[in-house]
């Protein structure tokens, strides 16, 4: 082993001993900042207290995991006991989100990526990607948006389409030299992933189809006399989106910054590389048609009525029955079920949240505070603050329910048009998405990757929802009053 080598190994093995630290001063400062609020802060009259109490709890968690105090699975697990301990929640509701289907496909579309890069169908496709477009990591970054917003609106949901963009976005960064958990994830993975992830707050805007909460969405803003139709909906969203696009990899790229920015030569290596490859083996002709056939599944699956989680299983089976994904490779595979572990924690807290009535109650202060201003005050109030609180949300689709109809007729009763409203929300609902680690499903699988640390996502995550919500708010908002 030369110098160099035992040192990047030094490197990697203190960026995994920094991963999983736990800093004991932090917690303490965090956990008792929460206590001190939860024993001076008055209860609300008509608040459950195991409401009250579990706020603080979400809120203590999500503080420890963004100031890097503890990994993200150990503060999960922390909460998790310390709710279930204090009768806050009963052990049934603090284990559903175990149950819950979306969480299995995220623990699955793992499993299918793991197989997807062994079998090296990833490796060629990122060679092929990196020979044309590898000149700058920019251009790498933009090619994969560009390519989630195509495939958008064949697909009704943004978790799906994140299986189908990481395992792509995964040998991207690997086929640079840059590698998950040690010291080279910087020189391409951790901007790659956090860009592919902004990505789809972008994408899922765009299409009406895109994501499973946007016709949700249209049917209650019909309630409020908002008809939004798929062309509707595409026209209102363009010019934000496209503005956005344009915005969004390059301030990832200045904040989130890559090691390698110019590597031509790489281009040269992807060509040596797929020479040396030679045509397609059987284990990708397999891997290609069996992710092909998910694809084709997952996009027509609303009209087909089949549900996607069992149609990741059916492709894992259809792996494993062939070879591909072997039950050692399952054995090694712990990502998976950290990740299947901490987010169906902090679902289940956040569910609990809104089922206990915190999330009404929120609304009904944010009604008071804007009771007597101006509407267009009103209306950036509101906007504002529907993005701000996604803080205590782990799903897109439960912050819409719980809040989109409180948000459409606090607009209604201040005479804010009820149009940009429902349009400008149902776009807040996608591009608020990586505000956290947690902040939708679709992040999940970026996030568990290797590559980013959830403290970076808090980061990072928090400046792009700003950005989209300047972008948004001030283009968005024009453009909807005159094409609408």
């Amino acid at each position: 082993m030369t110098k160099e080598q035992g040192a990047e190994g030094i490197g990697a093995r203190g960026s995994r001993l920094e991963e999983g630290r736990i800093r004991p001063l932090r917690v303490a400062v965090i956990a008792g900042a929460a206590l001190l609020a939860w024993l001076l802060l008055p209860r609300p009259e008509d608040m459950d207290t195991r409401a009250w109490s579990l706020a603080f709890v979400f809120l203590a968690t999500i503080g420890i995991i963004a100031c890097s105090a503890m990994p993200i699975f150990v503060a999960a697990l922390a909460a998790l006991i310390l709710a279930v301990s204090t009768s806050i929640l009963s052990p049934e509701q603090a284990f559903h989100g175990f149950s819950n289907p979306l969480i299995l496909l995220i623990a699955v579309a793992f499993l299918v990526a793991r197989s997807v890069v062994k079998s090296g169908l990833s490796e060629r496709i990122a060679y092929l990607i990196i020979r044309r477009l590898g000149g700058t990591t920019l251009g790498l970054a933009y090619s994969v948006v560009a390519t989630d917003l195509l495939i958008a609106p064949a697909f009704p949901s943004n978790t799906a389409r994140s299986a189908v963009l990481f395992p792509i976005t995964q040998s991207l960064a690997q086929g640079t030299g840059s590698m998950p958990g040690d010291s080279s994830r910087k020189r391409t993975g951790a901007f790659l992933m956090m860009t592919s992830m902004a990505g789809l707050s972008i994408s899922s805007g765009l299409w009406l189809t895109a994501m499973a909460a946007n016709p949700a969405g249209a049917a209650i803003a019909s309630g409020f006399g908002v008809e939004i139709t798929f062309g509707s909906w595409l026209l209102a969203a363009s010019l934000p989106s496209l503005v956005a696009f344009l915005c969004i990899p390059y301030v990832i790229y200045r904040v989130l910054s890559p090691g390698i920015k110019h590597a031509p030569e790489i281009q040269e290596l992807a060509h040596e590389r797929l020479q040396a490859m030679g045509p397609l083996s059987a284990s990708e002709r397999i891997v290609a048609a069996t992710f092909l056939g998910l694809v084709t599944l997952w996009s027509m699956s609303n009209w087909l009525g089949i549900d996607i989680t069992t149609l990741a299983f059916g492709g894992l089976f259809i792996l494993m029955v062939t070879g591909i994904f072997s039950i050692q490779d399952l054995r090694r595979e712990g990502v998976a079920l950290e990740v299947l572990f901490w987010f169906a924690i902090l679902y289940t807290l956040s569910t609990s949240l809104n089922e206990l009535g915190f999330m009404s109650y929120l609304g009904g202060e944010v009604s008071k505070v804007i009771a007597g201003y101006p509407w267009p005050l009103t209306y950036a109030l509101l906007l504002f603050s529907y993005v701000l609180l996604h803080y205590l949300f782990v799903s897109q689709t439960a912050h819409l329910l719980a809040l989109f109809p409180v948000y459409l007729a606090l607009a209604a009763s201040a005479g804010v048009p009820s149009a940009l409203t429902a349009y400008m929300l149902l776009l807040a609902t996608n591009f608020f998405s990586c505000i956290t680690p947690q902040g939708s499903s679709a992040n999940v699988i970026f996030v568990g990757s290797g590559y980013l640390r959830a403290g970076e996502v808090y980061r990072v995550g928090g400046i792009v929802t700003l950005v989209n919500l300047l972008i948004y708010g001030l283009v968005g908002t024009a453009w909807i009053l005159v094409v609408m």
